[in-house]
């Protein structure tokens, strides 16, 4: 029922300025056995050093969210937008019919992150992009909805999947359970801290691969900062 992926199983690629994890095949790394999640494609734990980043390249028919660990990321797109998402905070990027953007992190400091693609649920379309931040503290012992692409999620970052990216943060000792519904896919990674789920140890920046039809219980075995996408 859970399929835990360590992280020093995932794919690895060190660019010097880059230093990426891959939790499933991606650039370079092909594992037939992690090519995706249902809709969950690319789980990426990218370190970024200071002063660098990703020039502009194009996307297509993805949504990308960045939800960023440490440091700040900054965002330039061919749409005109441009902005700074910092330390537990997220953006969300529709690439659609098409769209170029750069990603730099122009702090000083190391910049820690968790980029995430999901395959929209149809192809094509206005992109588009955002950003909010989310407080660590209004996470507290609960899960929130970061990114949606479900109408009545309202304070949630907008995506066009079928889809939903939480996060929440526990004190140790402390649990959270998630249903994963008939026909979906969950996929949890502790950006901070060691969990147990259902029993199960996951440590910090492993992955684990949950089924459907199940109500998994989330325990922090030490304090913890947890994201999650359930998806089709």
């Amino acid at each position: 029922m859970i399929d835990k992926r360590p992280f020093a199983s995932l794919g690895h690629a060190d660019h010097g300025w880059l230093n990426a994890r891959h939790h499933f095949s991606f650039a370079d790394y092909y594992d037939p056995n992690r090519m995706n999640w249902g809709a969950l494609r690319v789980w990426n734990d990218d370190e970024i050093a200071g002063g660098a980043g990703f020039p502009p390249h194009p996307h297509q028919d993805m949504e990308i969210i960045t939800y960023v660990r440490q440091g700040a990321i900054t965002h330039q797109d061919s749409m005109g937008n441009k902005g700074r998402t910092g330390a537990g905070d997220v953006q969300v990027m529709s690439a659609g019919s098409g769209v170029r953007h750069a990603e730099y992190n122009l702090e000083p400091e190391t910049t820690t992150l968790f980029q995430i693609w999901i395959m929209p649920r149809e192809r094509g379309g206005q992109p588009s992009w955002g950003a909010k931040p989310f407080p660590k503290g209004d996470r507290s012992g609960k899960f929130v909805t970061l990114a949606s692409g479900f109408a009545d999620d309202n304070d949630a970052l907008p995506i066009r999947a079928d889809a939903r990216v939480l996060g929440a943060t526990l004190k140790a000792g402390e649990s959270v359970t998630h249903e994963v519904g008939a026909n979906r896919h969950a996929y949890l990674v502790p950006a901070v801290g060691t969990i147990e789920i259902d029993g199960e140890r996951v440590d910090a920046r492993d992955g684990a691969a949950l089924t459907s039809g199940k109500t998994y219980t989330i325990t922090a075995i030490e304090d913890a900062e947890i994201v999650l996408v359930d998806s089709e």
